[in-house]
């Protein structure tokens, strides 16, 4: 059976999940004018915390807050990962509301967007108590819904 953790990211787990990036990812990611590197670069660079989930010691998955505003508590929270993610379904789901309340604070606001076609991440986002709009925003011909989560309650994990 496979490990998987979460760790502290580092610069030096941006290249290998960005050359195994998960296709949708990739179609985000372009869609916003960003190279799945570049992306996680920025991602990584801009976040006030940032983790990197690893399965057998391999960097899978990097996610992290970035704020938005201080004043209004907003926060912009995002995930790109790689194909061996989402075989760790039941892992997600786990670490998700841990890693949510260490990622946004309470009283806060994440959100950001999701691709109208990414139906893994709505769902997960759905299971994690996001709220997805209904009404999908174009972005260079890609429709993208809105989501937001609040903080939930801390769990065991991380």
């Amino acid at each position: 059976m496979a490990k998987v953790e979460v760790v502290p990211a580092r610069i030096t787990h941006v290249g290998p999940i960005a050359s195994r990036i998960r296709a949708i990812d990739r179609l985000e990611c372009e869609a916003m004018g960003h190279s799945p590197k570049h992306a996680l670069r920025q991602g990584f660079l801009l976040s006030d915390r940032c983790w990197t989930a690893l399965v057998d010691g391999r960097p899978e998955a990097m996610f992290g807050a970035i704020t938005l505003s201080a004043l209004d508590r907003r926060s912009t929270v995002w995930f790109l990962g790689t194909d061996e993610v989402y075989r760790h379904g039941r892992e997600l789901l786990a670490w998700g509301p841990g890693l949510i309340a260490q990622a946004v604070p309470r009283g806060w606001t994440g959100g950001n967007l999701v691709s109208a076609q990414n139906w893994k991440a709505i769902a997960l986002l759905r299971r994690w108590g996001a709220n997805i709009s209904a009404d999908p925003h174009d972005y260079d011909g890609m429709p993208f819904f809105r989501f937001s989560l609040s903080h939930v309650a801390k769990s065991d994990r991380p």
